[in-house]
C-alpha cells in the first residue's frame, strides 16, 4: 500500500503543466534546477523555460579554502552558464542573478548579462568581486526593459554617460560603485520612473549633491563604510513623494533644500569626528571656539526638514548634533514613534527640546539607557542632581516606554523610576534584557534587587512594568 501510494503522489506531480513546473523550478537555484533533468526525458529540457536563473559560483563549487584555484574550477562553472543559456535560446527571462568572484572571466560575464538584456530581462541582480574594477556592458545603461537593477562589489560606473536612459526602471541599488563627477545627476534624469534608490558605500566625486525626483519613494543612503573621495559641501533632497529615508553619512557643510513633506519613516545615522562632538559640546556650554566644522551649524536644515514624518530613528551622534538644534527645532506633529540609540561617550542634551516639540508622540524606543552626562539634559533623566525643578515633560503624552540593552545596574534602575515620574501619560514600558548579560542574571544578589525594584515599579504608578529576556546576542 505504501508503494502504491508513493506512485500516485508522483503521478500526480507529473501530471502538473509544465508552465506550473517551471514555475516551480524558479525556486530553486538554477544548479538545483538542472539536476531535476535526470528525473525522466519530460524534465530533460524543462530548464530551458524557466524564466528566473540564479548563477551563484560558490554555491555551484561549494568553494573550500583555495578550491577556487584549482585549475578546471572555474570553467567548469562558466560552462555551465554557458550552457544553460544556450539550452534557452532566445525565451523570455524575468530575472537573472549572478553572482562570481575573481577567476572568472569578464568577457563571459559580459556575454551572459547581454544576452538576458536582449532577451527583455526585467530583474537584474549582478553582484562581481574582481580584484580588478569592472565595467558594466554599455546595454546595461540603455536598457527598455529594467524594472529592478542590483549592481554589487567595486563595479565601475563612469562609463554611463549622457546616453544613459532606464525609462521603465523602477528599483536601483547600487552598493560599493563608483561614480564620477555630475554622474549622479544624470543618472536620476535617466531613470524617470524610478522609485526606489539605494546607494550603499558608493563613491561619487561630487562636492555639491542634490537628491531631485517628484515620485521616489524610498531613498537609502548609507555611506558608512565608505572612503569619501571629496568634502560634501552641500546636499539637499527635493523628494516629496518620499515616505522612507535612510542616511547614513559624515556631516554635509550645508542643506539648502530639504522637501520631505509626505515623509512616513526616517533613520538618520550621522557620522561625527571626535572633533566635531567637542565643538558641539563647546558651543553648547557657550565657549568662544573658531567654527571648524560650518555643518553643524546648518544641521538643523536638514531637522527641520523632517518634520512631517511619522516615525523618526535617531542615531547616538545624530543626538549630539541635535544639541546645536535646539533653538530651531521644529515641531514634530505627525511623529507617533521616536527611537533613540544611546552610547556612553554620547550626551543626551536635545532630548528635552526634542520630547517636548512632538505632542501626539505615542511610542519613545530608548536603545540604551547609559549616555555621557551632562547638565543639559533637563529632566529627561536625573543625571544630575538639580534641587527644585519643574518637570516639562510632564506635557509628554507618550503612552509606551520600550528600552533595550538593560543590564540591571543602579543607575539604570533609577532612569526607569525616574520615568514613571516624568511621564503622566506612560500606560506601558518593556524592558528588554539579554539572557548573556552577565552582570544581570549570572549574579543571584542583582537578580533579587531587579525583581524587587520591578515589582516596586508597578505598584508606585498605573503602569504596567515588563521586564523581557531576549535570546543570545
Amino acid at each position: 500500500m505504501l508503494y502504491s501510494f508513493e506512485v500516485q503522489r508522483m503521478d500526480l506531480f507529473s501530471s502538473l503543466p509544465d508552465d506550473l513546473l517551471c514555475h516551480i523550478l524558479s525556486f530553486l537555484s538554477t544548479k538545483e534546477a538542472a539536476l531535476t533533468s535526470v528525473l525522466s526525458k519530460r524534465w530533460r529540457y524543462l530548464i530551458a523555460f524557466v524564466p528566473y536563473l540564479e548563477f551563484d559560483d560558490s554555491v555551484f563549487l561549494q568553494s573550500g579554502e583555495g578550491k577556487r584555484e584549482k585549475e578546471g574550477i572555474l570553467q567548469s562553472f562558466m560552462d555551465f552558464v554557458d550552457r544553460v543559456l544556450a539550452l534557452q535560446g532566445d525565451s523570455p527571462i524575468v530575472k537573472f542573478s549572478l553572482k562570481c568572484k575573481t577567476g572568472v572571466d569578464s568577457d563571459h560575464v559580459d556575454r551572459w548579462i547581454c544576452n538576458v538584456l536582449a532577451r527583455g530581462v526585467s530583474d537584474l541582480d549582478l553582484f562581481i568581486d574582481f580584484r580588478d574594477l569592472y565595467c558594466l556592458p554599455h546595454e546595461v545603461g540603455v536598457s527598455r526593459t529594467l524594472i529592478e537593477l542590483r549592481v554589487g562589489s567595486d563595479s565601475d560606473l563612469y562609463w554611463w554617460q549622457k546616453d544613459l536612459c532606464l525609462p521603465m526602471l523602477k528599483t536601483l541599488v547600487l552598493d560599493s560603485c563608483g561614480l564620477c563627477t555630475g554622474q549622479f545627476q544624470i543618472l536620476l534624469l535617466a531613470c524617470p520612473a524610478l522609485e526606489e534608490l539605494d546607494m550603499t558605500n558608493t563613491r561619487w566625486r561630487d562636492s555639491n549633491v542634490t537628491v531631485s525626483s517628484p515620485i521616489l519613494k524610498e531613498l537609502t543612503i548609507d555611506l558608512h563604510g565608505c572612503h569619501r573621495l571629496v568634502n560634501l559641501k552641500s546636499l539637499s533632497f527635493d523628494a516629496p513623494s518620499l515616505v522612507y529615508f535612510y542616511y547614513c553619512d559624515s556631516l554635509a557643510e550645508d542643506y539648502p533644500q530639504v522637501n520631505l513633506k509626505n515623509l512616513v519613516e526616517a533613520q538618520i545615522h550621522l557620522l561625527l569626528t571626535q572633533g566635531q562632538i567637542e565643538q558641539a559640546r563647546a558651543l553648547n556650554n557657550e565657549m568662544l571656539v573658531d567654527d571648524v566644522f560650518p555643518g553643524l551649524g546648518n544641521a538643523w536644515k536638514l531637522i527641520t526638514g523632517l518634520k512631517n514624518v511619522q516615525q523618526l530613528y535617531l542615531s547616538p551622534d545624530t543626538l549630539e548634533v541635535l544639541s546645536r538644534c535646539c533653538e530651531a527645532m521644529p515641531v514634530f506633529n505627525n511623529l507617533k514613534l521616536l527611537s533613540i540609540w544611546s552610547d556612553m561617550n554620547r550626551g543626551w542634551q536635545a532630548m528635552p527640546v526634542l520630547l517636548r516639540n512632538c505632542p501626539h508622540l505615542e511610542t519613545l524606543i530608548i536603545e540604551g539607557l547609559l549616555h555621557y552626562v551632562t547638565d543639559k539634559c533637563g529632566d529627561v533623566c536625573d543625571c544630575i542632581s538639580r534641587g527644585h525643578k519643574v518637570h516639562p515633560l510632564t506635557s509628554c503624552p507618550v503612552k509606551k516606554l520600550q528600552i533595550y540593552e538593560f543590564r540591571g545596574t543602579i543607575r539604570e534602575l533609577e532612569m526607569i523610576k525616574h520615568f514613571l515620574e516624568v511621564f503622566p501619560c506612560l500606560k506601558e514600558m518593556e524592558i528588554y534584557a539579554h539572557e548573556n548579560f552577565p552582570t544581570l542574571f549570572k549574579d543571584p544578589k542583582m537578580v533579587e534587587r531587579v525583581g524587587k525594584m520591578m515589582n516596586f515599579y508597578n505598584k508606585l504608578s498605573s503602569c504596567s512594568v515588563q521586564l523581557l529576556v531576549r535570546g543570545p546576542l
